[in-house]
């Protein structure tokens, strides 16, 4: 089928936006560009400021961003409302430092039935956290995809509390107390102890992930998923095989995350189960509903937003989510597309 025929069926147009669209797509591209430069710049302002923790901060936000970009592909696009995302976080999270502290106490992970030994190289380590993430999203999301509605939600919470009292029960590495890392991971040509150089890799793997989810979007393939959302028996009728394109989706998003876990291992040199757990998906879920979904750039204000609020607010008081939630009430009732959607002048869905 021809992408023209594609784009009549289901209802979306790639091409650009006319009359006020155009305004509201410049209105866009200047919150993304302005955001953009800020956080190139956010090195330079920490120093000058002398507050070396704004990077350790934000290093964390973007990472999150990620996590939750990865959910608003297969949430804001997809229609799949997941709430074991952090699954895969965590996945991603516990496979580096597991083949990490192996590789700095020169001991193998498994001897058999293959030997397979730890490593603290970040070019190995990472594409193996988000392999294995990915492959822990093929599995779950062949099972929880030929569900819909509830009990999508309900059995992809199931998987992650499953794999939440896994990792609970791996007392080798610290059980519920979790496990800590000697240092961060070695990257050849750059130097991860600096947390200028981290910083600036976490905004490159966010920035990487955001061009290629966009590109994805704006694709045949892009196209196919959001007919799904809109109405998947029509598009199983022209003849898509939408249980095979919604799971490369979920795989993809499953990836994203992987990676996201893979640098939050190296930001904090600590992973927890709690990383796994339901309320962390309950997070990153908050953090595209509050950035906007469907617009990919969204989630990355939804995370800046709750975690600066929840960084400023708990200064004041340990009960900051009193004020936090009045503030998501406001959100929902005024900016019902999201705080990207509200900057954008307009829907905020991407175009």
């Amino acid at each position: 089928m021809r992408k023209n025929d594609l784009e009549r069926d289901t209802g979306q147009t790639a091409g650009p936006l006319e009359g006020v669209g155009k305004q509201l797509v410049n209105r866009k591209t200047l919150a993304v560009a302005v955001a953009a430069v800020m956080l190139l710049v956010l090195p330079l302002v920490a120093a000058w400021l002398d507050e070396p923790y704004l990077l350790t901060l934000f290093s964390r936000i973007l990472i999150y961003a990620l996590a939750a970009v990865s959910l608003d592909l297969i949430l804001g696009f997809g229609g799949m409302v997941s709430l074991g995302h952090a699954a895969f976080f965590g996945i991603g999270a516990y496979t580096v430092c597991i083949l990490s502290v192996h590789g700095f106490e020169g001991t193998p992970v498994l001897s058999w039935p293959v030997p397979i030994g730890g490593n603290e190289n970040a070019l190995l380590l990472w594409p193996a956290a988000i392999l294995l993430s990915a492959a822990a999203a093929a599995v779950i999301g062949a099972l929880s995809l030929r569900t819909s509605g509830m009990h999508f939600i309900m059995i992809t919470l199931a998987f992650a509390q499953m794999l939440y009292y896994f990792f609970v029960s791996l007392e080798a590495y610290g059980g519920d107390d979790g496990i800590s890392l000697f240092a961060r991971n070695h990257l050849p040509g750059l130097n991860l102890a600096d947390d200028r150089q981290f910083y600036y890799l976490c905004l490159a793997a966010l920035a990487v992930f955001l061009f290629l989810a966009d590109r994805l979007v704006r694709s045949r393939f892009g196209m196919v998923i959001r007919g799904c959302k809109e109405n998947e028996p029509r598009m199983r009728s022209l003849g898509f095989p939408t249980f095979r394109y919604r799971l490369i989706c979920f795989v993809i998003a499953g990836a994203g995350a992987g990676l996201a876990g893979a640098l939050i291992t190296n930001q904090t040199e600590y992973v927890s189960p709690g990383l796994l757990h339901w309320t962390r998906s309950g997070e990153i879920l908050v953090m595209v509903l509050l950035g906007g979904m469907g617009t990919l750039f969204g989630p990355v204000l939804g995370a800046m937003t709750l975690l600066l609020m929840e960084e400023l607010l708990s200064i004041y008081t340990e009960h900051w989510m009193v004020y936090l939630g009045p503030f998501l009430v406001l959100v929902v009732l005024f900016a019902k597309r999201g705080v990207f959607g509200w900057i954008a002048g307009g829907n905020g869905n991407h175009g």
